[in-house]
């Protein structure tokens, strides 16, 4: 089901052959920086650039045996490249590769996640635009309140989603960052320039301050990121499962022709993709609850991080990438229903005018709490006995001093709501 609306090209960046391609353009640009600083002759880097290769099965058969990811990999590009191959990995720990190779993929992973939000976001603004006028009733506490359009409600959630973007964007510049300082971060192998050469060539920044790995905080940071536009994801999907149910009735998800909702009841037509996203942020935040817990190592560096990052940091990626894929298509073939929009705006007897009425009283002289007191009871008085508000405020005598007919035609019209959200 995922791999339906996940694109390719995110699961790819995340395979063991991306992963271990990742690790070699480190090697790479290490060795060119050494060159650079005349400490291996650029003959031995151009054998290397000839001849480096890898195949994941090679590299997974010497883990077997080493228990060691990095040394495997580099055992296995040293079978390419033959006696060249001593000026690979001079200086490094293996965190250097991983570190700075995982911040390239999660570089990569970011902006396909931002191609997701840009389509997720276009496709609420189109549909915003479509209902821009389209009145309904707002709602605080489950409670009718005062009308709005549901233009506006989708506005809002693509909104939502915007800032959702900058927050994952800004927490994937922060990941930008790699680390070529050593054992425990400090250089003793390498130096500052080679680190910084290195870096600039792969597009990344130093870390600043660095012990054998960069700091966690970093892909926490990422990871709440990416759980927090689920969250955004959840507000949009919840709302509409709300809007669905056969009481309220104000849209509906799109149906497809063969498509089935209920093994036991043919007539049932469910808002699965709506709870489907609802489950999966629930993943999302589980994830980056995970990230902020690795963020408190032992002294330099041990490895109760690395695990759990081989999992949530691709299955974060993938996941909010499908979540915004299905978001698109759940809004893209969205069906609502402005008649019944109308029906349940009426359906509590006019009753939503009454801080408009509230208002015209304060003006005409009263106290607010004066003013209040008539409005409520007449509001109360018009909801017991199932008659239109500005029937009731019309027949009040308290009330008439304040309310001709102009008046009320002002007080009691829609579109005052709504003139500043069309």
């Amino acid at each position: 089901m995922i791999a339906r609306y996940t694109r390719p090209a995110m699961a790819a960046l995340w395979t063991d052959d991306a992963k271990l391609q990742r690790w070699l353009e480190v090697e790479l640009a290490v060795v060119d920086a050494w060159v650079t600083l005349g400490q291996v002759p650029i003959e031995a880097r151009d054998e290397i650039r000839a001849k480096a290769a890898f195949s994941v099965e090679r590299t997974n058969a010497i883990e077997r045996e080493t228990r060691h990811d990095v040394i495997a990999f580099l055992t296995d590009v040293a079978e390419h490249v033959g006696e060249s191959s001593r000026f690979i990995h001079l200086g490094l720990t293996s965190s250097d590769v991983l570190d700075s190779g995982l911040a390239l993929q999660i570089g990569a992973a970011a902006t396909l996640l931002d191609d997701d939000f840009t389509a997720a976001i276009a496709a609420l603004e189109q549909r915003a635009t479509e209902f821009r006028t389209t009145l309904m009733i707002g709602r605080t506490h489950g409670i009718h309140a005062e009308p709005i359009t549901f233009g506006w409600k989708l506005r809002r959630y693509a909104a939502s989603l915007s800032r959702a973007r900058l927050r994952v964007q800004h927490a994937a510049r922060e990941c930008a960052v790699g680390k070529l300082s050593g054992a425990v971060g400090t250089w003793a192998a390498t130096s500052p320039e080679l680190e910084r050469l290195a870096l600039t060539a792969l597009g990344l920044q130093p870390d600043s301050c660095a012990s054998q790995v960069v700091g966690r905080d970093r892909h926490a940071a990422f990871l709440t990121s990416l759980a927090l536009a689920g969250a955004c994801i959840e507000e949009i999907a919840v709302e509409l499962r709300h809007l669905q149910r056969t009481e309220v009735g104000e849209v509906q998800e799109g149906f497809a022709k063969g498509q089935k909702g209920s093994s036991a009841m043919p007539h049932k037509r469910n808002p699965i993709t709506a709870e489907q996203l609802t489950g999966l942020a629930r993943v999302l935040r589980g994830n980056a609850m995970a990230a902020i817990e690795n963020v408190a190592l032992w002294h330099e560096r041990d490895i109760s991080h690395s695990s759990v990052e081989r999992i949530i940091l691709p299955d974060s990626c993938i996941l909010l990438d499908y979540m915004l894929s299905k978001l698109t298509d759940l809004i893209t073939h969205l069906v609502a229903f402005p008649d019944r929009m109308q029906k349940n705006l009426e359906a509590t007897c006019g009753v939503v005018f009454s801080q408009r009425l509230l208002l015209h009283l304060v003006e005409a002289g009263l106290t607010r709490e004066a003013a209040y007191a008539l409005v409520q009871r007449a509001a109360h008085q018009a909801l017991d006995e199932g008659r239109q508000f500005a029937e009731v405020v019309m027949e009040d005598p308290e009330l008439q001093p304040y309310v001709d007919p102009e008046a009320a035609a002002e007080i009691f019209d829609y579109g005052q709501f709504v003139r500043w959200v069309c």
